[in-house]
């Protein structure tokens, strides 16, 4: 009688359970929900259509961010350097649309000019070099990724300042004559109807998450971080695979720079302050786990509609930026409380499993 009782309250146990684990993996989408019918009703003009452009975009940018920094997180790494990279490589645009590359300073009475492809290319370029400075930091010199992304934030940071002497590089509106008056068009311009920028995110999304669901590069990235020596031992190139998500993390960043520079048609040193905190957050609120092995590239997209209407909607309710701060670190939090609570629970749920098939056998 005792075993019947206990046979038949597994099923209620484990159904409850499920439907808990349930309810958590779908915390990213319960949140937006709430987030946006909280501003919807509290925060004026929020359902505007010009409002909605204006959020658009704004999670563009962190959803930019948020996708390299997913991989990183998902390896079992962190990205801190993604804001300095921002700053940098926004100011490295600045600098080829307004001068080129000046040659008078190696004894050459020459100026070489470049069209926006070329700017665009070079940025780029320039944000993957320094991903790839954290990689090899990482993986050669065995620096810890917490430590050496924070030493090339710094080192980033002040390349930028130093690049301008801390001044803005104005009016980058390009010049027809070298093929640069098309840079604005990066950050402001639209294509079949939505913005340009929209359409390389969905680029750059698409392309991600097909490499992290479809691929055997994909397939590595989560080995790497749910198990790196076993990953090891199966074969895995955990050194390459660590450095791609690096370097790929630079490349999300310099686009974010890139059309940062294009919006304003100016660049600042400072840009890019604080960015990596948007950016944590958005991929741990959709689901990344912090501890590595776990992250989705969609749950990291809804996560940054939830970080961009928390932000938009605050300041049009009047919050000061500095409880925006305090809010932003405490939804940080409550992520990684809430991922923990859904570690816990899966291997539960797996426990109830295997105790309900060892009792059928």
């Amino acid at each position: 009688m005792s075993a019947t009782t206990r046979t038949a309250a597994s099923p209620s146990v484990s159904s409850g359970t499920s439907a808990l684990l349930l309810l958590l993996k779908m915390r990213t989408f319960v949140a937006l929900i709430l987030v946006f019918a909280f501003f919807a009703i509290n925060a004026p003009n929020f359902l505007t259509t010009a409002n909605a452009v204006i959020i658009s975009k704004h999670v563009a940018l962190n959803a930019f961010l948020a996708i390299g920094m997913t991989f990183v997180i998902i390896t079992g790494g962190i990205d801190l350097s993604v804001g300095s990279i921002v700053g940098l490589c926004g100011m490295v645009a600045g600098w080829l649309v307004l001068y080129g590359i000046d040659l008078n300073a190696i004894g050459i009475a020459y100026s070489i000019q470049f069209n926006t492809v070329e700017i665009a290319l070079i940025t780029v370029l320039v944000g993957m070099f320094v991903g790839l400075i954290n990689g090899l930091l990482i993986t050669k010199l065995n620096v810890a990724p917490f430590i050496a992304t924070l030493g090339t934030l710094y080192v980033a940071r002040g390349a930028a300042l130093l690049a301008s002497g801390g001044r803005t590089f104005p009016n980058l509106s390009g010049n027809p004559e070298y093929g640069s008056a098309s840079f604005p068009f990066i950050g402001t311009g639209n294509l079949l109807g939505l913005p340009f920028m929209i359409w390389m995110l969905i680029a750059v999304a698409a392309i991600a998450a097909y490499v992290a669901g479809r691929t055997p590069l994909g397939r590595h990235i989560y080995a790497v971080g749910g198990n790196e020596r076993g990953a090891a031992l199966s074969g895995v190139k955990v050194n390459r695979v660590k450095l791609f998500v690096y370097v790929f993390s630079g490349f999300c960043a310099a686009l974010v720079g890139l059309i940062i520079a294009s919006q304003l048609q100016a660049s600042h040193p400072a840009t890019g302050e604080t960015f990596e905190l948007n950016a944590i957050a958005a991929a741990v609120l959709g689901g990344t786990s912090m501890s590595g092995g776990r992250g989705r590239i969609g749950g990291t997209i809804v996560g940054a509609f939830v970080i961009g209407i928390l932000s938009d909607g605050l300041i049009m309710m009047g919050v000061s930026s500095f409880w925006q701060t305090v809010i932003k670190g405490l939804v940080i939090i409550a992520a990684v409380v809430i991922d923990q609570a859904q570690s816990r629970l899966q291997a539960r749920v797996a426990l109830q499993q295997e105790a309900a098939a060892a009792h059928v056998s």
